[in-house]
């Protein structure tokens, strides 16, 4: 199968949008499945950067289809924001290259609101939500009462599923003391984007089966990271969509079978946004220099990001439950400089050591990390594009990294630029 499907082994902020962005220029189709505009990805193309929130990076090549599948959430306004963003940096975004599934649920401003009031009332308790309605759209969707990009074909339809969003949510409003949405706004605010949006819409579906049957090559490009999963992450503080490499199967209505090689986006360090447990974070100047060199912000809101050493307990367990069959790692030039680097190989939990990633949250918060500490190579990495390139300590730390997590580094990325990527095994095999 000349399948990938690439997903981020940690809490998201791996360098995926880079690697994607490399390995789409083998694709014939790029699928993003599931998240909403609350993921973010920065790709540089001629030493320019793009940042892609809703649309997969295979939308800078040219004869690559991008495909929003049915297991994203899409806020309408966002999404033709970053099409006229795109239309700027000279890329052309038609029905030809960008595809929506009809079955895909809306985002509307009533969901960002109250995204934004009970983020705010949960004070010190806050999930780290970006408060753009995500939360509150999956809700809908599972609640059975979301509208869905098909509903736009049929007025009547429409306006009946309009009401029954809005009495859901100003029930809500009304008890959190805020002001209650209308239902001319939600009309209003379909109405403005409906004709731009729904030329996008096909049916998804037959485009698989035709290109499963020519053996065309899907990229499956996910967002966040395994620990943001809602089933299988640091929860409460996740996201609310599944973001593990079966999500793929069910985001998009393609078999497992047909996932192909599932490549997990590994950092060589570890970075999180938001609230939550991180057994490795350095609350020191070593965090404070592993955040200014790697540039640790986030895409979307411009949030630092806390930051840390390789936990290889997390990272080993994120790669399991994805079933993941080879990493690319990312970043690696960001640890030139120092001449101690650690790697968290263990927990301490109540004076006892284990060696996996506990799921109670209050077990999570206790964990203390035990690390194995390394000799820094002080060499520049940055820009190698062969394993001989790279100093002596540098290898050694990449070989002890695969093997405490078992699993075998395919990729390896030296810096941002598309160029800078040594490949040890191409994930695209016929």
């Amino acid at each position: 199968m000349g399948n990938v499907t690439v997903i981020g082994a940690q809490w998201g902020d791996e360098g995926k949008g880079k690697i994607v962005d490399w390995l789409s220029s083998q694709a014939d189709i790029v699928v993003r499945f599931q998240g909403g505009n609350n993921a973010g990805h920065t790709i540089v193309v001629r030493k320019k950067k793009i940042a892609l929130s809703l649309i997969p990076s295979g939308i800078v090549r040219k004869n690559t289809i991008s495909i929003i599948a049915n297991g994203v959430v899409v806020n309408p306004k966002a999404l033709l924001d970053e099409i006229k963003e795109l239309k700027k940096s000279g890329i052309k975004v038609t029905p030809k290259n960008l595809i929506l599934s009809e079955n895909i649920c809306l985002i509307l401003s009533v969901h960002k609101e109250v995204d934004k009031i009970r983020e705010k009332l949960k004070g010190e308790n806050k999930i780290g939500t970006t408060g753009r309605g995500i939360g509150p759209a999956y809700e809908d969707k599972i609640g059975r009462r979301s509208i869905r990009l098909s509903d736009l074909r049929n007025k009547n339809k429409l306006n009946d599923k309009i009401k029954i969003v809005v009495d859901h949510h100003n029930i809500i409003l009304k008890g959190l003391e805020s002001k209650e949405i209308s239902y001319k706004k939600i009309i209003n605010e379909i109405e403005e984007v409906k004709s731009s949006i729904m030329k996008f819409s096909q049916r998804t579906n037959p485009i698989f089966e035709k290109a499963i049957f020519e053996r065309k090559k899907i990229l499956f490009e996910g967002a966040q990271g395994v620990m943001l999963d809602i089933d299988h992450g640091t929860y409460p503080y996740v996201t609310s969509s599944n973001t593990v490499a079966g999500a793929a199967s069910i985001g998009s209505g393609l078999s497992v079978k047909k996932l192909g090689f599932i490549l997990g986006i590994v950092k060589s360090y570890m970075t999180r946004v938001g609230s939550g447990p991180f057994p490795s974070e350095l609350n020191n100047m070593i965090g404070k220099k592993l955040g200014e060199i790697g540039r640790e912000f986030g895409t979307v809101t411009g949030r630092k990001r806390r930051c840390g050493w390789f936990d290889a307990v997390l990272t080993k367990y994120a790669l399991s439950v994805s079933g993941a069959d080879g990493i690319a790692l990312t970043k690696l030039d960001v640890l030139d400089t120092f001449k101690e680097i650690k790697i968290c190989v263990a927990y301490k939990l109540f004076g006892k050591k284990i060696d996996y990633f506990p799921i109670s949250e209050y077990e999570q918060e206790n964990v203390k990390p035990i690390y194995e500490t390394f000799k820094g190579w002080n060499k520049s990495t940055k820009g190698a594009r062969t394993w001989s390139e790279l100093p002596a300590l540098a290898v050694k730390y990449v070989r002890r990294l695969e093997e405490l997590i078992s699993n075998r580094v395919v990729i390896l990325s030296t810096s941002p630029e598309r160029e800078d990527t040594i490949l040890v095994e191409n994930p695209f095999i016929d």
